[in-house]
C-alpha cells in the first residue's frame, strides 16, 4: 500500500476491453486531472480477453495524479446471462421465466463473486446468487 494523498475513490462500471476517453468515461474522470488515456489502454489491456463483458472497477485517485485501479468480477446478473447464454434477463419475473440454471452454476457463480460480497458462507453466497437469478425471470433446479 502506498503512503500518497487520496484525493478521491470511484467505483465505475466499464465494459471490457472497450474504455474510452468519449463520454460517459472521459467527463467522470476529468475532473481528477487523471490521465485518461493511460487508464484506458490499462483497462483495456487487462479486460481484452472479456471484451464486452460489463466489469466493476474501483479506482483510487491520489493528489499527484497518479491512480491504482481494482477490476472486480462481473455483476452477478452478467455471469448468469453469460452461463444461460441470455441477451436478457426477463421484463416480467415471477410471470416469464427466461432460463434454468443448476444448483451447480448457482455454486460457481457464487464462488467467483464470495469475495465482493457481504458474506464468507458458500450457501449465503448462494442464496444471493438465486435472488438475483429468480429476480432476473430465470429459475434455479437441482439437475443440469
Amino acid at each position: 500500500m502506498t503512503n500518497k494523498k487520496v484525493k478521491a475513490k470511484l467505483k465505475l462500471i466499464i465494459p471490457g476491453g472497450k474504455a474510452t476517453p468519449a463520454p460517459p468515461l472521459g467527463p467522470s474522470l476529468a475532473p481528477y486531472g487523471i490521465n485518461i488515456a493511460q487508464f484506458c489502454n490499462e483497462f483495456n489491456q487487462k479486460t481484452k480477453d472479456m471484451e464486452g463483458i460489463e466489469f466493476p472497477v474501483y479506482l483510487t485517485i491520489y493528489e499527484d495524479k497518479s491512480f491504482e485501479m481494482k477490476i472486480g468480477t462481473p455483476p452477478i446478473s452478467t455471469l448468469i446471462k453469460m452461463a444461460l447464454k441470455l441477451e436478457k434477463g426477463s421484463s416480467e419475473p415471477g410471470k416469464e421465466i427466461v432460463g434454468k440454471i443448476s444448483k451447480k452454476m448457482v455454486r460457481e457463480i457464487a464462488e467467483k463473486k464470495i469475495s465482493e460480497l457481504n458474506t464468507r458462507d458458500i450457501e449465503k453466497a448462494m442464496k444471493i446468487v438465486e435472488g438475483v437469478a429468480r429476480s432476473m425471470g430465470v429459475i434455479v433446479v437441482d439437475e443440469e
